[in-house]
């Protein structure tokens, strides 16, 4: 079952800045979407996996 993204809060990485570059948000509930195109698709995720992924530099 997918996580009900209505109240989600979402976060931008520090270092994204305002210039429209490639950027991605992350939802305190384990989703991903881009920060350009807030009401497109998301990708839903365990956020302590995902986290662990990024720190090993295991994702892309």
């Amino acid at each position: 079952m997918l996580p009900d993204l209505t109240g989600a809060r979402w976060r931008k990485a520090s270092a994204s800045g305002g210039e429209g570059g490639q950027c991605v948000e992350l939802a305190n509930v384990g989703a991903v979407r881009d920060s350009k195109n807030p009401d497109g698709p998301r990708l839903n995720a365990d956020i302590s996996g995902l986290i662990s992924a990024v720190k090993r530099d295991q994702v892309g």
